[in-house]
């Protein structure tokens, strides 16, 4: 069975900016963009879009590193952008843990087999997936 994991922040939901009308942690949270093609991939891959993929997963979770008011804000964002609906994700499918490292407890229950992350710190962590993606590296993580 193939389980994909993906984090929210800076994967699906770009990253926090300076701009108050578009950054996440700002009043108008809501109207933070979406990652370009993140939602149409991620309905491709969960199989919930007409073009799904032949060989897409089984299943599709989010794990989010965050706090209770993020968590909150992010719940908001998903359910604000028909995420669910356009993605044939459940709701169910999203977990929220409050330290990077506790990522891998929650990969290892659901038998995660990919997973995709912004943080290269987080992948290390994830010693149970056996297919690791860093989307978007910051170019200080990846440097030799």
């Amino acid at each position: 069975m193939r389980r994909l994991g993906v984090d929210i922040g800076g994967v699906i939901i770009e990253p926090a900016d300076d701009d108050a009308d578009t950054s996440f942690f700002g009043d108008h949270y809501l109207r933070t963009p979406q990652v370009v093609g993140a939602v149409d991939a991620l309905a491709a891959l969960a199989g919930g879009s007409r073009a799904a993929l032949a060989d897409g997963f089984d299943e599709v979770h989010l794990v989010s590193k965050c706090g209770e008011a993020t968590q909150r804000r992010t719940l908001e964002w998903l359910a604000h952008h028909d995420f669910h609906g356009r993605t044939g994700i459940p709701v169910q499918r999203v977990h929220f843990c409050r330290t990077r490292p506790a990522k891998a407890p929650i990969a290892r229950r659901l038998g995660l087999t990919h997973f995709v992350d912004d943080r290269l710190e987080v992948l290390g962590y994830l010693d149970s997936v056996p297919h690791r993606f860093l989307f978007r590296p910051r170019p200080a993580e990846v440097a030799a």
